[in-house]
């Protein structure tokens, strides 16, 4: 079961068939019980005008033996007194359910039992008359009046041999001579029971039909709607496969959630490419950066264990130390690609440029207290690593500031030197990236360092740009929240 309804495919169709079959199961309960309320009701209504009729003539003082109500066929009548002694009855009528008496025979009448007819004698009247007068009647009628509504019950009665479910009515009338009467009449539902087993039968047929229907069309429109996603699943299985990250999953020409997920995904693929490009190029350029110093510093000890009289001591110092400062400016960048979060530790910048500039000369510093997070250890370096750079292209003189601007602190290192080239104060900041042809006095330089300075500003949530200095050399910039601000965390 878990594998059949597995896919996205399977459960939209299976979720929207079910939303549909609940919504049609309540909607044909509702019309089956208002069909039936509403047929009931009618014969309810039928019921009522031919026991009104009835009413009428008895108010009308009708002898019962001339009652036309009783003649209808499909209509049932029974009338009976205050004791529920039925009085008259249908002549077809043979058995009956749900009204007052299930008597179909009247019983015999004063008149009868006398020989003489009911309405005779006055002493009978003035009986009656004074009987009623004793009643606590629920409902005061006066003679010949009939009772406003009626009551309505359910039965089956049985007219000549054919049985069927009816719908009774029950009004009350005074008579004159007679006293209170109540007149039962039905009205036959076999149109509300045809009517609501039709419609049920409808419903049984075409409610499997439609649900059929509405499930084949979610099926279809939403394999439609997937399409999309399962070339893109394709094609990144492709990708995973072939390790090419040059191919890119197809976009649909819509605005949906789907090209979008298709634009994003590309985006992602361009992303990882750029990625995996510059650790692959990364990983080139330190390996030949690597293979310089190590050449030259076993060159020296193969001719040093040759001739040991020819060991030049200092050069090989000179290069186990480059070696070891490029080794460490590379575990450095690893630890930043890493996503390695600075300490939020609060920094005094102005304290942190005189330290670095103490111990170099033609370095003159002008700044104000401004306190910054992050790792101190860090920032230190990003100093350190602008002010090498300025020491190498600067003619006399170097010049930090530290400010606050805003919520910002600026520390901005300028030297007087030839400066950087307005096309190329963005790509000094690559890794691996001299200038040589520009600023010819670069000693030799790993690259890394602008490179190093400017990950660190980034992941203090800070930049670091190039620009000119007053002086015409170069100005480096470096911006960071100040401690307490809102952007001051780190990005990752």
């Amino acid at each position: 079961m878990s594998r059949l309804f597995g896919s996205v495919r399977s459960r939209a169709t299976l979720g929207a068939t079910l939303v549909v079959a609940v919504a049609l199961v309540a909607a044909g309960t509702a019309l089956l019980l208002s069909l039936r309320a509403n047929l009931t009701g009618e014969a309810g209504t039928r019921a009522e005008r031919s026991a009104q009729a009835v009413a009428s003539e008895l108010a009308a003082r009708t002898p019962l033996g001339k009652l036309s109500g009783l003649d209808a066929e499909d209509t049932p009548v029974q009338i009976v007194d205050e004791d529920g002694v039925l009085l008259a009855a249908s002549e077809d009528l043979e058995r009956i359910s749900g009204t007052g008496t299930s008597e179909v025979t009247p019983a015999p009448t004063r008149s009868e039992e006398d020989g003489r007819d009911d309405r005779d004698g006055p002493d009978h009247r003035d009986d009656d008359r004074d009987d009623r007068d004793d009643r606590d009647d629920d409902e005061s009628l006066e003679p010949g009046e009939i009772a406003q509504g009626a009551s309505y019950t359910n039965g089956t009665a049985t007219v000549d041999g054919d049985t069927e479910d009816y719908r009774f009515a029950a009004v009350e009338v005074e008579t004159p001579d007679r006293g209170r009467l109540t007149v039962h009449a039905g009205a036959p539902l076999a149109a509300e029971h045809s009517a609501v087993g039709t419609a049920l039968t409808a419903m049984l047929i075409g409610f499997p039909l439609l649900l059929g229907v509405v499930a084949g069309v979610t099926w279809l429109v939403t394999g439609r709607a997937l399409r999309p996603v399962e070339g893109i699943r394709r094609e990144m299985a492709a990708i995973t496969a072939s390790e090419d990250l040059r191919r890119r999953v197809p976009e649909p020409a819509t605005h949906d959630e789907v090209a979008r997920l298709a634009r994003t995904t590309n985006a992602t693929l361009a992303a990882l490419e750029t990625s995996v490009e510059r650790q692959r190029r990364f990983v080139a350029d330190a390996s030949h950066e690597l293979r310089s110093p190590i050449a030259s510093l076993r060159t020296q000890l193969e001719v040093a264990a040759a001739h040991p009289e020819l060991l030049d001591l200092d050069g090989a110092v000179e290069d186990t130390v480059r070696l070891q400062n490029l080794a460490a400016d590379l575990l450095l960048l690893a630890r930043l690609d890493a996503g390695e979060r600075p300490a939020g530790t609060r920094v005094d910048l102005a304290a942190l440029a005189r330290e670095e500039a103490a111990e170099r000369r033609r370095v003159t510093v002008e700044a104000e207290p401004v306190e910054v997070s992050g790792s101190r250890g860090q920032l230190g370096r990003v100093l350190a690593n602008l002010l090498d750079n300025a020491e190498r292209h600067a003619r006399e003189r170097i010049t930090v500031t530290v400010r606050r601007e805003g919520s910002e602190a600026v520390v901005g290192v300028a030297d007087d030197g030839e400066g950087v080239a307005e096309a190329d104060r963005e790509r000094i900041f690559e890794r691996f990236v001299r200038l040589d042809a520009a600023r010819s006095r670069d000693d030799g330089g790993a690259g890394l360092g602008l490179a190093i300075a400017r990950d660190v500003a980034v992941r203090h949530g800070g930049t670091l740009t190039a620009g000119a200095a007053p002086a015409g050399g170069a100005l480096f910039e470096l911006r960071l929240p100040l401690a307490g601000s809102d952007r001051g965390t780190a990005r990752p």
